[in-house]
């Protein structure tokens, strides 16, 4: 299963997020299929950049977004 999730970069207590897409059995920092945006939650207000398209496209063709990504691209919108 594909899912849509956040893949943490960034130093120790300055975390930053990539949201791509990736296999739901690979693990979080590991192989992915595709990068669809950026999330940093470091700056005020946190900063949200998303490829709508590509994130509609992927959840057309049957991909699943984690509970945060979820509520990442409800903030986006």
């Amino acid at each position: 299963m594909v899912k849509i999730r956040l893949q943490r970069e960034g130093a120790k207590k300055a975390p930053f997020y990539h949201i791509v897409v990736a296999d739901s059995r690979s693990p979080r920092d590991g192989r992915i299929i595709e990068q669809i945006g950026t999330y940093n939650p470091m700056v005020e207000p946190s900063e949200i950049k998303l490829d709508k398209e590509k994130v509609e496209q992927w959840i057309k063709n049957g991909a699943k977004p984690t509970d945060t990504v979820k509520k990442l691209i409800e903030k986006a919108n």
